[in-house]
C-alpha cells in the first residue's frame, strides 16, 4: 500500500492535535495528559447491536439469516411467467393447434 493511503486510512484513529511528535516526544509524562483524558471519556464495552431494519436486515443478516426469500422469489417470477404466457399463448393452443 501506498504510505499516503495508510496515513489518511489511519489518520481518524488519534486526533492530530492531542498526539503531536513534540508531545510524545518530550519524555515527560505530564505531555500525555491530553492524550490520557481523550481516551479515558471515549465509550467501553461492546458497541451496541443495530436495529434490524429492511429486508436484507431482516432475512439475510442475523440469527434468522435464510436464501428462502431468493427461492420465493424465483417461484413468484416462474409462476408470474407462466400466467402472462398462458394468458398471451398457450390459451390459444388448448382445444387446438395451428
Amino acid at each position: 500500500m501506498h504510505p499516503t493511503l495508510i496515513r489518511r486510512t489511519l489518520g481518524g484513529l488519534v486526533p492530530p492535535k492531542i498526539a503531536t511528535p513534540s508531545i510524545l516526544t518530550s519524555g515527560q509524562g505530564e505531555g500525555l495528559g491530553p492524550l490520557v483524558g481523550f481516551y479515558s471519556r471515549l465509550p467501553k464495552g461492546p458497541a451496541p447491536q443495530p436495529v434490524i431494519r429492511g429486508v436484507k436486515a431482516r432475512f439475510f443478516n442475523g440469527k434468522n439469516a435464510s436464501g428462502a426469500p431468493i427461492v420465493w422469489v424465483m417461484g413468484g417470477l416462474f409462476a408470474l411467467g407462466y400466467f402472462i404466457d398462458y394468458q398471451t399463448h398457450l390459451k390459444h393452443h388448448k382445444n387446438h393447434a395451428h
